[in-house]
């Protein structure tokens, strides 16, 4: 099956104007070291994760000279890459792997309203027993989610936009390994009306060692 997706030709609007960086590309793949999750799966929310993992879109966005990459992948999971100061390899400053966990549609204004200003940016967050403490700060308790728009490109060449209002927190697991919460509140265009969702993912810091990238 391998064999046969990476031989699939891919239109060539969709490799020269989907997102790349530090050889991560549409249609390429990457690997992480098995060793580090036999070290830390039992502690994190997910199991039985892949190590290996093919990507089949690739987005980015862009907030305030800081780039953000993902790399979506056939496991459900997806590879985000922050740059900062520009989109070369040099300005990587962080990299995580994500597992999406649930993802529920916002069927009401008020649920919407309720995501954005009460639950999404309080200090801490609660999932599966675990608490997770909010990463970016704020002079005040409450932290408004952060606001971006991811242009996605997938093997069609065509991008498609999604406004998304995000917030990332993390927990201690052993080691000095954390485990990331990221939420995502995203709205789209989609058959003429607008469709709303609450994405949840859970994640791991990646260092150069850990991650190996096919192009």
């Amino acid at each position: 099956m391998f064999t046969s997706l990476f031989k699939k030709k891919k239109p060539a609007s969709a490799v020269s104007n989907a997102p790349s960086i530090m050889g991560l590309r549409l249609g390429g793949s990457f690997e992480i070291d098995p060793l580090l999750m036999r070290m830390i799966e039992d502690k994190l929310v997910i199991d039985k994760a892949a190590t290996s993992y093919i990507i089949k879109a690739a987005g980015i966005a862009e907030l305030d000279g800081t780039w953000m990459f993902r790399f979506y992948t056939d496991d459900d999971a997806f590879l985000q890459v922050i740059s900062e100061g520009g989109k070369n390899a040099e300005h990587v400053v962080d990299v995580k792997l994500f597992h999406f966990y649930d993802t529920q549609d916002v069927a009401s204004q008020s649920v919407w309203d309720n995501l954005l200003y009460k639950q999404m940016g309080t200090s801490t967050y609660s999932l599966e027993d675990h608490t997770y403490h909010r990463v970016w700060t704020s002079a005040s308790d409450y932290h408004n989610p952060v606001y971006v728009q991811e242009s996605t490109y997938d093997d069609d060449g065509e991008p498609s936009e999604t406004d998304q209002f995000i917030m990332l927190f993390e927990r201690e697991i052993n080691d000095g390994h954390t485990e990331s919460l990221f939420l995502s509140a995203e709205e789209s265009e989609q058959d003429g009306g607008l469709n709303r969702c609450f994405v949840l993912s859970t994640g791991i810091t990646l260092t150069p060692s850990q991650l190996t990238i096919h192009g």
